[in-house]
């Protein structure tokens, strides 16, 4: 059986004292926030100290318009808001910018890794953001990790995070000459140009793309309001009874 998550949790927080460790429950998921300045060397410390000798994942966040709310799933005769106004994150053309973003952090792009420690039977995230939003820039956890090599790779192509110290950083699933960053909050959901072959030319050409704006349409699960109904309906019942 593995450590309590909270017996863990206390070594973090005594071991990283200038880290932010935070627990989400009922999950029991740990996530160890530090700075860049930092980020590289509590690495290497959750490695050798901590056990940690397994990297699962490193990606990047976007925390543009983190927070806002465009969906109104109360229940109602009238369903709720499509949420299609302004031009938040997704919803513009190329070369404008998103509106109604809600307050931002201190920074926007995060570089996060999960790791995993077979030994020990526990899991840790570790998460710092970058400190220049124009040029977001953290250490590379390849030297640590080197499977980290290709996970550093696609947050680079998607979000234009640079891994200072990365053997090979360079695009991973976009085409080379594509034009920024397409999981950033502020690229177009539309993207920019369009790719098609034309049979005239008999060749392939890019064009500015040609469709309107749209918003993409979340999963929405909306209150089901028959349970407390029915769980009403009992107490009623029950009372009838006595």
């Amino acid at each position: 059986m593995g450590e309590r998550v909270t017996d863990f949790v206390e070594r973090l927080r005594a071991r990283f004292a200038e880290a932010a460790v935070s627990v989400a429950e009922p999950r029991g998921e740990v996530t160890v926030d530090v700075a860049a300045a930092d980020w590289f060397q509590t690495a290497v410390a959750l490695r050798d100290e901590f056990g940690f000798e397994q990297l699962v994942d490193v990606s990047g966040v976007d925390y543009l318009s983190y927070g806002s709310d465009e969906w109104d799933t109360d229940v109602s005769s009238e369903g709720f808001s499509r949420g299609v106004e302004g031009k938040s994150a997704g919803r513009f053309a190329w070369g404008e910018s998103p509106n109604g973003a809600a307050a931002l952090p201190e920074h926007r792009f995060a570089a996060v890794a999960h790791l995993l420690s077979v030994a020990h039977n526990l899991r840790v995230r570790l998460r710092t953001f970058a400190e220049n939003d124009d040029l977001p820039v953290v250490a590379s956890l390849t030297p640590v990790w080197p499977g980290a090599n290709w996970f550093e790779r696609e947050a680079f192509d998607l979000y234009g995070i640079l891994f200072e110290g990365h053997p090979d950083l360079r695009r991973i699933l976009t085409d080379y000459g594509f034009v920024g960053h397409p999981f950033r909050k502020d690229f177009p959901l539309i993207g920019n140009v369009e790719v098609r072959y034309d049979a005239e030319r008999k060749r392939v050409v890019y064009e500015p793309v040609s469709i309107e704006p749209r918003v993409g349409v979340p999963r929405v699960i909306r209150d089901d309001a028959r349970y407390q109904t029915a769980v009403g309906e009992a107490a009623q019942r029950a009372e009838v009874k006595k």
